[in-house]
């Protein structure tokens, strides 16, 4: 999306920072910026927040993994395998966390990484499964080394907010991203829905 706001746009300058939940939610209560993307909504901050795209968790594995070819595997079933997780202050390990809690499950981490594209690569290299967004996968979606489990419990539904503290008036460039980011989050997902649709319509 940045991409293409910027050729749209090449007069502005855009400073994009990427962290985690805990560093967003520290940021934000300070106000230090004009805009912050979420996947979670923060406590006890007086916010104003718009949903504008569905942020899944999904259960990811490497292609041959033994439960790739199971469907609705007990969720019981992952804690005999190696985790791989987030780094504490992550909103994903959060919402995570919170579902196993809920279960009573406790699950073996073996690392714990910072980033969700080396949690990728870790997965390819047969060290553990983990959960991640459906949007880390890319638009390209599954690839030929990495399979989502059907887990149940899964996919953990959640949205992508864009998010600043309540009250605060838009700098012209901020409002500009912001009206972007809508539209276009509107453009790229309706032909998926149109599918979604010709499908049910098709299965009924």
């Amino acid at each position: 999306l940045l991409g293409p706001f910027c050729q749209r746009y090449p007069g502005i300058d855009v400073e994009f920072q990427v962290t985690n939940h805990e560093g967003l939610v520290a940021r934000l209560s300070e106000n230090l910026d004009d805009l912050y993307i979420l996947s979670q909504l923060p406590e006890h901050l007086d916010i104003s927040y718009h949903a504008f795209l569905e942020n899944p968790l999904v259960v990811l594995a490497p292609i041959d993994h033994p439960l790739a070819q199971e469907k609705n595997i007990p969720l019981k079933r992952l804690v005999d395998e190696p985790f791989i997780m987030r780094e504490p202050g992550s909103g994903t390990r959060s919402s995570v966390q919170k579902l196993f809690d809920e279960q009573g499950i406790s699950v073996r981490v073996r690392l714990e990484l910072g980033s969700n594209e080396a949690i990728k690569q870790a997965i390819i290299g047969g060290l553990g499964i983990s959960v991640l967004s459906r949007h880390t996968l890319g638009l390209e979606g599954i690839s030929d080394k990495l399979t989502i489990l059907d887990v149940e419990g899964f996919p953990i539904r959640r949205h992508w907010y864009a998010i600043y503290p309540a009250g605060k008036q838009l700098s012209v460039v901020a409002q500009t991203f912001f009206e972007y980011l809508l539209e276009e989050v509107k453009r790229i997902t309706a032909p998926i829905n149109s599918d979604a649709v010709e499908s049910e319509t098709k299965s009924g």
